[in-house]
């Protein structure tokens, strides 16, 4: 192909081509028409791009793996300008950038650059702006991909926090409707008995030690088992079935109350009035048991709806800090669980509020805590404080695990590293957070020591 054939396809370029003709002759005398085949890298990953890349047809695409199979991030077609441009930091791919069709491009070398921003001001224009807008995607696609990982990460943590007291919900409906036959059967065989008064009265004294408070000597694992033999001892004396010692030895019955009901009740009556009572106590058990679990449940929603602000609009305002940082480490309580790490929490209930927007602040937490999870070993220590201090707020976050090596600590904020493993790390998070707090006029650093790591989040507070 000749100059004036590339000429000729540099004017039909669709960012190019509104450039003049000169400035498309300079492009083509200084730079070098290049042909990909399917599977090519143009630049490998880790390397900085040699040369500005002018699609004049193909495809190739920059992917990688953030833990869930490969993942399209960019690519360029015929029309569109890539790899190094000029004015940019000339940032390495997080992978290969590879060809997937055949692929012709126009490269310029960047050692041109200078000559070329002297020459061509029309496409260098171009250039800067299409920089710009490339920039902008990788943003909003790292962000969303990274809201993505921590909505799964939520999903997961939140599925397993539910779980409990759902199932807990379950099993109780069933044990409620089991018992509620049996107290059924127990109170029709105890109005056959044609009981007096008194004998009513006597029973209707354990029924209402049913229904108050344990008194707190009778909580411990060790008193409660001691009371359920000792009831079960004296019900299998009596000749009465021996299943309703449970139930009885989670209220305040003793076996002194029990022996004044059989000296006013006995026989078949007497073991009516154990089933009865044993079945009425278990029920109020099994109510309190759904209500603690239900409210866990409104508990967990409550803090899911307050972590993502599902119900406000995403616009800067007064945030309370010590709310987010709470509903976080709700949404973390399974991991937290999982390896017996200790969170202390030091937030004064006058901490001023944040001004910014509260999704996005709790998307800071849940990035630096979730890390710090990762980060300490098994009954580590993850330690939460902050302080007012000017006119901003001071969150420190620290741990106790291993630390940042020296040689890192200035690569942990730059997007896809990571010192996790392949599929456990997308080398976003704090790189996101970066940005978040960048977006509010906030900062993040970090100081990492063995055995001690501590990010302190700035952010300004709400006038």
């Amino acid at each position: 192909m000749d100059e004036q054939d590339l000429i000729a396809r540099l004017a039909q370029h669709r960012s190019l081509g509104s450039a003049p003709a000169r400035e498309h002759a300079w492009l083509v005398a200084h730079g070098t028409l290049r042909t990909y085949a399917v599977g090519d890298v143009i630049t490998a990953k880790g390397q900085q791009a040699k040369w500005l890349q002018i699609v004049l047809s193909g495809r190739y695409v920059l992917r990688t793996d953030r833990g869930a199979g490969s993942h399209k991030i960019m690519e360029w077609r015929a029309g569109d300008v890539g790899s190094v441009m000029p004015y940019s930091r000339g940032a390495s791919p997080p992978n290969d950038v590879v060809a997937e069709e055949v692929t012709e491009s126009l490269t310029v070398d960047k050692d041109l650059f200078p000559a070329m921003i002297r020459e061509c001001p029309v496409i260098t224009g171009t250039l800067v702006h299409a920089m710009v807008d490339r920039a902008r995607q990788f943003t909003s696609s790292d962000l969303r991909d990274e809201k993505l990982i921590s909505l799964g990460k939520l999903a997961s943590g939140l599925a397993h926090e539910l779980n409990n007291p759902a199932s807990a919900v379950v099993r109780s409906a069933k044990t409620l409707a089991r018992t509620l036959k049996a107290s059924e059967e127990a109170a029709r065989r105890l109005g056959a008995a044609r009981l007096t008064d008194a004998q009513l009265a006597s029973i209707d004294v354990i029924r209402t030690m049913c229904g108050a408070a344990q008194s707190e000597e009778a909580l411990s694992a060790v008193a409660r088992a001691d009371r359920e033999d000792a009831i079960a001892a004296w019900l299998a004396k009596h000749g009465i079935d021996e299943s309703g010692a449970g139930p009885l030895a989670e209220t305040n019955v003793t076996i002194a109350t029990l022996e004044t009901l059989a000296a006013s009740v006995s026989g078949a009556a007497l073991d009516a009035a154990i089933q009865w009572l044993a079945a009425g106590c278990l029920m109020r058990g099994i109510s309190g048991d759904i209500e603690t679990a239900a409210s866990r449940i409104y508990d967990l929603v409550a803090a899911v709806k307050g972590f993502s602000y599902m119900d406000r609009a995403p616009t800067a305002e007064p945030v309370d800090i010590r709310r987010g940082i709470s509903d976080t480490l709700t949404m973390l309580a399974a991991k937290l669980r999982a390896k017996s790490v200790e969170v202390s929490v030091d937030l004064p209930v006058d901490l001023p509020a944040a001004h910014a927007v509260g999704a996005e602040l709790n998307q800071v937490w849940m990035n630096l805590i979730d890390n710090a999870i990762d980060a300490v070993p098994v009954g580590g220590h993850i330690a939460v404080s902050g302080a007012p201090e000017l006119n901003c707020v001071t969150v420190r976050i620290r741990d106790d695990g291993p630390g940042i090596p020296a040689e890192i600590q200035g690569r942990i904020f730059d997007p896809f590293f990571t010192t996790k493993g392949v599929g456990k790390g997308t080398g976003l998070g704090l790189d996101i957070v970066r940005r978040l707090l960048q977006r509010h006029d906030g900062e993040v650093s970090v100081e990492s020591v063995p055995g001690r790591t501590e990010f302190q989040v700035r952010i300004p507070a709400e006038p």
